[in-house]
């Protein structure tokens, strides 16, 4: 009997051994295998089409509202060049206009004062001051300069000739007389002097 018992007690603590064994094998192997990656997260679920198809409308529908927008913003820019245009060839004489309104005004002074007048000579000096200041406001104001006198060298380029003589009293070709004068803005002719000119023999 006794013996029976310690047979059992020896086999129950070779058991237990056996087991705490099994345990520290166990622990050692989990401490030595590597965790286990943790699970990959799902991507996310694709676009639906009718998503898709949404998107791509509200995007068509933004992109033609600012194509017909700038349509119209060009068309109002087109409008405002065209009557900005108009008003520059409407309206582009009107200082030059209005700095002759006084030579008109003392033209019309004259015309009056001719009716009575018994000087000859007083509407003469009044019509040549008139001319006066008229040519020096063209000139100083908008370089509107005219040209062409007897004695002026001959030049094909800014003199118009009417008629041609020859003389012996001259070397080379010169104006012998001006039916119209030329004029000039800046550096271009705007007319042509009219002339007769006269050359050497």
């Amino acid at each position: 009997m006794k013996n029976d018992e310690k047979a059992q007690n020896q086999t129950e603590k070779e058991a237990e051994k056996t087991a705490e064994a099994a345990e520290e094998t166990a622990a050692d192997s989990t401490a030595e295998s590597p965790a286990e990656p943790a699970a990959e997260e799902k991507p996310a679920e694709a676009e639906s089409p009718e998503a898709k198809i949404a998107a791509l409308e509200k995007e068509n529908a933004e992109l033609k509202d600012q194509l017909l927008r700038r349509a119209a913003d060009f068309e109002n820019y087109r409008k405002r060049m065209l009557q900005e245009k108009q008003d520059a060839y409407d309206y582009g004489n009107a200082n030059l206009l209005k700095d002759l309104l006084d030579s008109l005004d003392n033209f019309d002074r004259t015309v009056e004062a001719a009716a009575t007048a018994t000087d000859v000579k007083s509407i003469a000096d009044g019509i040549s001051m008139i001319n006066k200041n008229l040519v020096s406001m063209l000139e100083n104001k908008y370089n509107l300069v005219g040209y062409g006198a007897v004695g002026d060298e001959f030049d094909p380029d800014i003199h118009e000739a009417i008629g041609m003589q020859e003389s012996d009293s001259v070397q080379k070709e010169e104006l012998a007389a001006v039916y119209l004068k030329g004029y000039k803005l800046k550096d271009r002719v705007i007319r042509h002097a009219k002339v007769m000119v006269v050359k050497p023999k």
